[in-house]
């Protein structure tokens, strides 16, 4: 879909249009084009070969156990297209299917006409990447072919007769699928569900900075780029150290890569310790200096009294700083930057992302201040901020604090964009229901007017909770949770990657099992009060919610 919408997802959390009176379901769709039943079943290889082979089983798997009902109260909600079809689904498990394609101007369904229980594949028109016809072998008339390639891992694939009469299915897809081409609104400004919860209001960056304590002596809040001409992909409040000139901080801004300077992320309650965010240094070729971004990162040491070092992590490997830095980019230079150590984290290499944890352990217990930085300070520098602030900061470890994190360090500077809980997210990044992750920036959001035109989806999740929190939650607080690095502990998200797999469709229903888990929690909430505190317990209590 075009960059401005980033949207559109087939939802197994919540098939369809989410109505909070109709409770997310998951959906067990499946489908595979490749492998057997003994690759899957009996895997003899590695365990990241076995899991390449399992995604590469999903990635044609779509059939769903959504009801008829379902779907005819979701086709309701959009307008519906000039498209209803027979067609043949060439489904890898079952053969052809004989059915119906219809569409909305949200989704595409395909029903079956030839079973007891019919069974319904559909697809947010968002989540399609591309269309693509393909040859086909005759199947009686059906001469025409279509592949629908999404951006959730399915590429469901369709026979159909051509018939001069009726339109082309790809042209009348292409459409509604691509909106903005075709001069026609995105879905999330026609979508007026009302829930009980204003999602839009779940961040307010001076609530959470106030929650950090901030502002302080050495921290202030700017309103600097409050029309967004200082950085055109930051949010319009930033926080940077108090001492800084306007002077020098124009000069530091035309040093970092599309102006975006070292601000503010998260900050130690107690030890002051902090994470900062920036974009690249544009030293170039020839080890341009800018002494006011020398003195500028020096503040920010400063402004923590329990260390005397500021440690830099790039994202990037060593190698591709250096092909940067040969076209104008670049990294800071020990020799410049007085008490700074630059860390490159050399993310692909599994053995440097044990190293780089067990230096991030150190600088827990050191309390030393961090700058954070890929090339653009985005995609790489958010993930490696939002998790180590999810880790250090138990806020963020609930239900409201998690949507805090994504609202402030991935939606509001700049990103080209309980596992239900993550799923869910998923899915409505590309829906193109919710206006939560539309557009690339906070200016872009403001100039479109997506809080006022636009459903946030913290609104659809915060107006029915107990459908996405962990009922054994425990609230430590400010309690740092350590990641375990090895290969043995890493594990395939089969809950998402493979959720179209029939093979691995679950005997019973999370939903299910999750309700039994909360009618429970209160006969045991009382013994959880006096469970130990996770220093005497020897072990790490379960601290998220999502």
């Amino acid at each position: 879909m075009e960059k401005q919408s980033v949207g559109g997802g087939d939802s197994p959390v919540q098939p369809g249009v989410p109505n909070r009176n109709n409770k997310p379901r998951t959906l067990a769709n499946s489908g595979s084009r490749q492998t057997s039943v003994e690759t899957l079943d009996s895997p003899t290889g590695s365990h990241v070969e076995w899991c390449k082979q399992l995604i590469a089983a999903t990635i044609s798997s779509q059939i769903s156990s959504i009801t008829p009902d379902t779907a005819s109260r979701d086709c309701k909600v959009g307008r519906r297209t000039d498209l209803p079809r027979d067609v043949m689904y060439i489904c890898p498990f079952t053969g052809l299917v004989t059915g119906t394609l219809t569409s909305t101007d949200y989704k595409l369904y395909f029903i079956s006409l030839e079973r007891d229980t019919p069974f319904i594949l559909d697809v947010n028109l968002g989540a399609i990447s591309r269309l693509e016809t393909i040859s086909v072998q005759s199947h009686e008339d059906n001469t025409q072919g279509m592949e629908i390639v999404c951006k959730d891992m399915r590429s469901p694939r369709f026979a159909y007769k051509k018939d001069a009469s009726q339109p082309e299915i790809v042209e009348v897809l292409t459409k509604h699928t691509f909106p903005l081409s075709n001069d026609l609104p995105l879905f999330a400004f026609l979508y007026k569900e009302e829930f009980p919860v204003d999602g839009w209001k779940v961040y307010d960056p001076i609530s959470e900075y106030k929650r950090q304590r901030l502002p302080n002596e050495s921290w202030t809040i700017s309103k600097i780029n409050s029309s967004y001409e200082v950085c055109d992909t930051y949010p319009a409040l930033l926080v940077i150290p108090t001492s800084i000139k306007d002077d020098d901080l124009k000069r530091v801004v035309a040093f970092r890569a599309r102006h975006r300077i070292p601000v503010l992320s998260w900050i130690h309650p107690e030890s002051q310790a902090t994470i900062v965010r920036s974009s690249q240094p544009l030293v170039g070729p020839s080890d341009r200096r800018c002494k006011e971004d020398e003195r500028y990162l020096q503040t920010i040491m400063d402004a923590n009294a329990q260390s005397h070092k500021l440690t830099i992590f790039d994202a990037r490997q060593s190698s591709v700083a250096d092909n940067n830095k040969a076209k104008d980019g670049g990294y800071e230079s020990e020799s410049f930057y007085p008490n700074v150590e630059l860390n490159f984290l050399e993310i692909p290499n599994i053995h440097v992302m044990r190293e780089s944890l067990r230096k991030l352990k150190e600088l827990e217990s050191g309390k030393t201040s961090v700058v954070v930085h890929c090339s653009d300070g985005w995609d790489r520098t958010a993930q490696l901020t939002s998790l180590a602030m999810l880790m250090l900061d138990s806020h963020y470890r609930t239900l409201r604090g998690f949507q805090v994190l994504l609202e402030k360090e991935w939606i509001s500077f700049g990103h080209k964009f309980a596992a239900l809980f993550l799923i869910t997210i998923l899915d409505h990044l590309y829906s193109c229901l919710f206006g939560t992750f539309l557009y690339d920036s906070e200016q872009e959001r403001v100039a479109n007017e997506v809080q006022t035109k636009t459903v946030s989806l913290w609104s659809y999740i915060n107006s029915q909770p107990e459908d996405f929190t962990n009922p054994f939650y425990v609230d430590y607080k400010h309690h740092v949770l350590y990641p375990l690095a090895s290969v043995r502990h890493l594990e395939l998200w089969t809950g998402y990657y493979v959720r179209w797999n029939p093979r691995m469709r679950p005997q019973r229903k999370v939903e299910e099992l999750q309700r039994e888990a909360s009618s429970s929690h209160g006969s045991l909430s009382s013994s959880s009060e006096h469970t130990s505190s996770p220093s005497h317990s020897g072990g790490t209590p379960l601290h998220t919610t999502v």
